[in-house]
């Protein structure tokens, strides 16, 4: 199983992003996807997730400017990032998991992706 995230990059405050995961090794149909991020020292946070059903949860923070999709003729779930803040800045990434329903705890992941770094400056 491979999940291989990008779309990461600089932009400016305020600007857009759209971040790709895409799957192999494994049918997106049958998992829920999440997003995480984590900045430099802190740990790694919930940002979106969509179950296999295609609802979504966000935390706090990305409700209203993050929008999360999946596409499962592709096997790629996508974020896309809008209004994005100096304090969006964090290595971003992509993950799976076998049950079916949101899920916002990162131990409940099973596969992850490499990460993709998004830097907003101000």
């Amino acid at each position: 199983v491979q999940l291989r995230a990008s779309g990461g990059g600089l932009v400016q405050a305020g600007g857009s992003l759209r971040l790709s995961c895409v799957a192999s090794g494994l049918s997106l149909s049958t998992y829920a996807m999440g997003w995480f991020r984590q900045a430099p020292g802190q740990e790694r946070e919930f940002v979106a997730t969509v179950a296999w059903s295609s609802t979504t949860h966000y935390a706090a923070s990305a409700k209203g400017r993050f929008t999360i999709s999946r596409d499962n003729t592709k096997n790629t779930v996508y974020l896309q990032m809008n209004s994005l803040k100096p304090e969006d800045t964090a290595v971003y990434y992509c993950a799976a998991t076998r049950r079916i329903d949101l899920r916002v705890g990162r131990f409940e992941y099973d596969y992850w992706g490499q990460g993709t770094l998004v830097t907003v400056s101000s």
